[in-house]
C-alpha cells in the first residue's frame, strides 16, 4: 500500500486543484463554449458543435492561453503537493510560537461560540469534542493508523462515526477493498459474489460496502472537498453542523463543522421530575432529568411494601425481608420480597397413581406425574412391545439385538440384552483418511496413515502437517506473529491472509513533568515530540541546590543552572558568589590524527563539575610592615609587603630597616646594620666611632691625638678620653709642653711663663738697663717700668750721642746677626732632638713664621733702635735744660 502522500499529483486535474477549482469543470467548460480544452494533457483536443474554426492566428493563440493556465495550474498543485508532504519537523516549527497558539485559541473559541451563547459560557460539555479539535493542532497527535503517518490539513481524510479516528482517503479506500477480498477469499465459494461489510481499523464497527468513501467530505458532510482555511478547524467547511444529537432529542449540534463527537445538547426545556409528581421546571436538554427529593410511594412488585426511596424512574425491587414458604409448601423461611417464589431440596415422595412407586421429582406445585413405568414398554432391543404392570421389568424378546454399533456400519449380532452394546470387531479393509493407503483392521479403530499433509493453509504461510488430512486443512492455529507496523508489538491475532491490523494499543506521550498528555497511536511516540506543558519543570536538580530556577516543563535536559553556587568556600567562610558549576560543558581534547587523511571528528562536549573559584572578597589587611591597611581578596589573605621599606628599628637602635616591608618571623629577621657608627662625639673629638653602629653610648675613645703646645713648638700626644672629659683649665695644662714659653714680649724679652695660650702677659719683671739717650748713664729697672721711667742725657752724653749712636747701629746689626745665628742653631737643635721627619708643608710654615719674627725683629730693630735713640736724646736734652 502506498502511503498518503504518494496518492496525490498524479495527473493535472487530479484532486490538487486550488480551493474549489476541482468541483467546477463543468462551470469553466460552459463558460467556454465550443473552445478548445486541455483535458488530460497538451496536445488533447475536444471540439463541442459544429462552430466553425478560428483562423489560424486566433488558434494559436487560444492554444497558447490554455496551455499557459494548465502549467499554472500545475504548479500550484506542485506547490500544495510539497507543503503537504514536508516533514513534521516543519509542523513542529509552526506550530511552535506565541503566535500560533493565539490563533489556535481563536479558532477554538470560533468553533464553540455557537454552544456558549446557549450555555452562558458554560464549556463543560466541550471536553471531549475539544480534545479531538485541539489535537488537529497539536503536531503528531494525528496519525493515519493504516500508514502510520502523520495527518495534514492539506490531505484528503475520512473520519469513522464510532471512534472518530482520521484516516487518509487513498489508505481507507484501499483498507475497505482489502478487507471485502480478505473475507470474500475466504467464505465465499463464489468468490465475490457476496457483499461483505468492511471494518474500521480502529474500533472494528462494520461498513457496508455502498459507505466505502470515495469521496472527500468535511466532517458533517455538506461540502466536498473543503478547501484547507487557516482560520478554520483542519478538513472542516466552516458552516453550522447540524448533525441530529445522540440520545435523540430532536435537537441538531450547533458547533461549527467538527471533528469527534457532538457535545451534549445545550438546549433548554421544560420537564417534570423523575416521579412525576412535581411542576416541569426549565433544564437543559441534554441533563433534563432531575428529582424533586420526595419519597416515591409506588407499590412495589411484592404488593406488600411502597417505595421509599427519593424521587426515580423505575422501582427497584423490594428490599425487605419476609417469610415465605416454598413451591411444595413443606419449608418456609425469611426471604427477600423480591424473590418470593423458590424450590426446596426436598424430593417429593408422593404415591403415584399407581400406588407403587412415589414421584421423584424435587419440590413442585400441582399433581404429580403419572408413573413412568405404567405405559407401554418394549424389550431391549425394541423389536417386541408389552403391557406389563409397573411392578414388573420387560424381559428380553430373545431375538438377534440388531442395534447398529458404534460404526455405523454393522449391527449387533447378540442376542436381545440390556446395556450397550460391545465394539464392532469385524475385520474389515480400510482405507486411511487422506486416501493414500489401504490396510486389514478391525472395524471399530480409525486407520490414520503416517503421511503429513504438504497443502498451505488459509494463511498461506504455514503448511497443515497434520497426519493424514483428508484434504480439508484446518485454519491456521498459530498466532501471526508478524510485527506491526508500530515495530513495538506483534500480531496477536491467528495467522491469516493480507496485511495485519493496525496496532490497538495506544500510547501516552508525556511531557517530561508528565502533566501533559498526549495519545498517540503506538509506534507514533518515536517521531512525536513531548506535548508543550505550561506546568512548572519539576526535575530534580542536577547540582547541589535543593531546587532548580523556576522554568517551564520542557523535553531534553534542563538548562545550565544559573544560581549563585553559595558553597561554602574552603579555607574561609564565605560561600561562592559564581554562578552554579556542578555540570558545565567542557570540550573534550582531540585526537591527535593520524595524517592529512584522516577526517577530523566533530569536538565533544563533556560535562564536568569545575572546583569553585577563589575567593574574591576583599578583607581589610595590614602590611607586614603595618604600613597600610588594604583590601586583599580572601583567597590570598594574610600579611602582605606594601613595597615600602620596612622602617623597623634595628638592634643598633640607631637606624632603621631599609629592606622591602617584610614579615618578621623566625629566619626572616630585619636586616643586620652594617653602617659604621654615627652617633655624636663628644665635644672636641674628631674621630668616629671604631665599633659599627650599636646601642647605648660609645665607648671612650683611646686613640691619641696630635696637636702642638701652646707656643707651636712641640707636637703632644694625648688620649681623645682625656682631653674630651677635661675642664677647660685641664685642657690648657694639657696642651701645654710645660718649657718656657718662647714668645717674645713687646718689649722683646721672652715670656717667662710656662708655654701657655693666648697672648703673653706684658709685664715683664726681666731688669733691664736704662740709658739715657747716649747711653753713657745707665739705671736698671724693671722692663714693664721701663716705658714710665725715662734717663736723661747729661751734656757729656750729648756729647758722645753721636757716637753711641754709630756704636749702637753696629752693634743692633751685629745683634741681629746674631740673634738669627742663635735661632737658627735653636732650630736645628731642636729638629734633630725630636728626630723625625717633618712635614714638608709643617716646615714651610715653621720657616715661613720664623721669617716672620725675623722680619719683625728687624723692623723693630730698624725702627725701635733710631727712635729709642732720638728719645733718649730728647730726655738728655730735657734734663740738661731743667737741670
Amino acid at each position: 500500500m502506498e502511503p498518503a502522500w504518494r496518492q496525490q499529483g498524479r495527473g493535472r486535474g487530479r484532486n490538487q486543484d486550488p480551493q474549489g477549482e476541482r468541483s467546477r469543470p463543468q462551470q469553466r467548460d460552459k463558460e467556454r463554449p465550443g473552445s478548445t480544452v486541455a483535458a488530460a494533457g497538451r496536445g488533447q483536443r475536444t471540439k463541442t458543435g459544429p462552430t466553425p474554426e478560428p483562423p489560424q492566428a486566433g488558434l494559436v493563440q487560444s492554444r497558447f492561453e490554455e496551455i499557459q493556465k494548465s502549467d499554472q495550474a500545475a504548479a500550484r498543485r506542485l506547490v500544495e503537493s510539497h507543503i503537504s508532504s514536508s516533514s513534521s519537523d516543519e509542523d513542529d516549527e509552526n506550530n511552535d510560537g506565541e503566535g500560533q497558539d493565539g490563533q489556535t485559541g481563536k479558532v477554538l473559541a470560533s468553533t464553540f461560540t455557537t454552544y456558549t451563547d446557549q450555555t452562558g459560557g458554560d464549556a463543560s460539555g466541550l471536553v471531549r469534542t475539544g480534545q479531538y479539535v485541539s489535537d488537529l493542532f497539536q503536531s503528531g497527535a494525528l496519525t493515519c493508523l493504516i500508514c502510520i503517518a502523520s495527518v495534514r490539513r492539506t490531505q484528503p481524510v475520512w473520519s469513522c462515526s464510532g471512534c472518530f479516528s482520521l484516516f487518509h482517503l487513498p489508505c481507507i479506500q484501499k483498507w475497505a477493498r482489502d478487507s471485502a477480498f480478505l473475507v470474500s477469499s475466504v467464505t465465499d465459494e463464489d468468490f465475490g459474489q457476496k457483499q461483505h461489510p468492511w471494518p474500521c481499523p480502529k474500533c472494528r464497527a462494520e461498513y457496508p460496502p455502498s459507505s466505502t468513501p470515495n469521496r472527500y467530505m468535511c466532517y458533517c458532510g455538506k461540502v466536498q472537498d473543503p478547501p484547507p482555511d487557516p482560520w478554520l478547524v483542519p478538513h472542516s467547511c466552516g458552516s453550522v453542523c447540524q448533525k441530529e444529537l445522540k440520545p435523540t432529542c430532536g435537537h441538531t449540534c450547533l458547533l461549527l463543522c467538527h471533528p469527534g463527537p457532538c457535545p451534549p445538547c445545550p438546549k433548554m426545556v421544560s420537564v417534570a421530575c423523575l416521579c412525576g409528581k412535581a411542576k416541569p421546571l426549565p433544564r437543559r436538554c441534554s441533563n433534563k432529568a432531575w428529582s424533586c427529593q420526595q419519597p416515591c410511594g409506588r407499590l412495589l412488585s411484592c404488593r406488600q411494601h411502597s417505595c421509599s426511596l427519593l424521587c426515580h424512574t423505575d422501582c427497584p425491587p423490594c428490599p425487605r425481608v419476609s417469610v415465605q414458604r416454598c413451591v411444595c409448601g413443606r419449608e418456609a423461611v425469611e426471604r427477600p420480597c423480591a424473590s418470593p417464589r423458590w424450590r426446596c431440596q426436598q424430593v417429593c415422595g408422593s404415591p403415584l397413581s399407581c400406588g407403587n412407586h412415589t414421584c421423584e421429582e424435587a419440590c413442585h406445585a400441582g399433581a404429580c406425574p403419572p408413573c413412568p413405568r405404567s405405559a407401554s414398554r418394549s424389550c431391549p432391543c425394541g423389536k417386541t412391545k408389552s403391557s406389563l404392570p409397573c411392578t414388573e421389568d420387560v424381559p428380553p424378546c430373545g431375538d438377534t439385538c440388531d442395534r447398529q454399533l458404534s460404526c455405523l456400519k454393522h449391527t449387533c449380532s447378540m442376542r436381545c440384552h440390556r446395556g450397550s452394546c460391545e465394539t464392532c470387531r469385524q475385520e474389515v479393509e480400510k482405507e486411511c483418511r487422506c486416501g493414500r493407503y489401504r490396510k486389514l483392521m478391525s472395524c471399530h479403530k480409525e486407520y490414520l496413515c503416517d503421511a503429513k499433509c504438504p497443502k498451505t493453509r488459509n494463511c498461506q504461510r504455514h503448511q497443515c502437517r497434520r497426519k493424514c488430512c483428508p484434504g480439508n486443512c484446518p485454519p491456521c492455529d498459530q498466532n501471526c506473529g508478524r510485527t506491526l507496523g508500530c515495530r513495538n508489538h506483534k500480531c496477536p491475532s491467528v495467522c491469516h491472509q493480507g496485511s495485519c491490523y493496525p496496532c490497538p494499543e495506544t500510547v501516552e506521550v508525556r511531557c517530561t513533568c508528565g502533566s501533559t498528555v498526549l495519545v498517540v497511536p503506538c509506534g507514533r511516540e518515536r517521531s512525536t515530540k513531548p506535548p508543550r506543558c505550561r506546568e512548572t519543570c519539576r526535575c530534580p536538580p542536577s547540582c547541589h541546590h535543593p531546587s532548580r530556577e523556576p522554568h517551564r516543563c520542557h523535553p531534553g535536559p534542563c538548562p545550565p543552572c544559573k544560581q549563585p553556587c553559595l558553597l561554602a568556600l574552603p579555607g574561609c567562610s564565605h560561600t561562592c558568589p559564581e554562578p552554579c558549576h556542578d555540570l558545565v560543558l567542557i570540550r573534550s581534547q582531540q585526537v591527535q590524527l593520524a595524517g592529512p587523511w584522516e577526517q577530523p571528528s566533530e569536538p565533544a562536549f563533556l560535562k564536568k563539575a569545575l572546583p569553585c573559584p577563589p575567593c574574591q572578597v576583599p578583607i581589610p589587611t595590614a602590611c607586614f610592615g603595618e604600613h597600610e591597611v588594604s583590601p586583599v581578596p580572601c583567597h590570598r589573605r594574610g600579611r602582605f609587603s606594601c613595597r615600602r621599606p620596612c622602617g623597623r628599628a634595628l638592634t643598633c637602635g640607631n637606624h632603621s630597616c631599609s629592606k622591602e616591608c617584610h614579615l618578621v618571623a623566625s629566619g626572616n629577621e630585619c636586616q643586620v646594620c652594617e653602617e659604621g657608627c654615627s652617633k655624636p662625639r663628644p665635644p672636641g673629638c674628631p674621630h668616629t666611632c671604631p665599633q659599627p653602629c650599636h646601642p647605648g653610648n660609645c665607648p671612650p675613645c683611646s686613640q691619641m691625638i696630635r696637636q702642638r703646645c701652646h707656643c707651636k713648638i712641640s707636637m703632644l700626644y694625648v688620649e681623645c678620653t682625656t682631653l674630651t672629659s677635661a675642664d677647660p683649665q685641664a685642657k690648657v695644662q694639657l696642651a701645654s709642653c710645660n718649657n718656657q714659653c718662647p714668645k717674645q714680649l713687646s718689649c722683646g724679652h721672652r715670656c717667662k711663663q710656662v708655654c701657655h695660650p693666648g697672648v703673653c702677659e706684658e709685664k715683664c719683671s726681666q731688669r733691664v738697663k736704662l740709658r739715657c739717650p747716649c747711653k753713657r748713664i745707665k739705671k736698671e729697672v724693671s722692663c714693664s717700668l721701663s716705658g714710665q721711667t725715662v734717663v736723661q742725657c747729661d751734656s757729656v752724653c750729648r756729647d758722645q750721642q753721636k757716637k753711641v749712636s754709630q756704636l749702637k747701629e753696629a752693634e743692633q746689626k751685629a745683634a741681629l746677626e746674631e740673634e738669627q745665628r742663635k735661632l737658627q742653631e735653636e732650630l736645628e737643635a731642636f729638629e734633630k732632638k725630636r728626630g723625625g721627619r717633618r712635614n714638608k708643608r709643617r716646615r714651610r710654615e715653621e720657616v715661613d713664621e720664623e721669617e716672620g719674627r725675623m722680619g719683625w725683629r728687624r723692623c723693630a730693630a730698624l725702627v725701635l733702635v733710631p727712635l729709642g735713640g732720638v728719645l733718649l736724646s730728647a730726655a738728655a736734652y730735657y734734663l740738661l735744660n731743667t737741670a
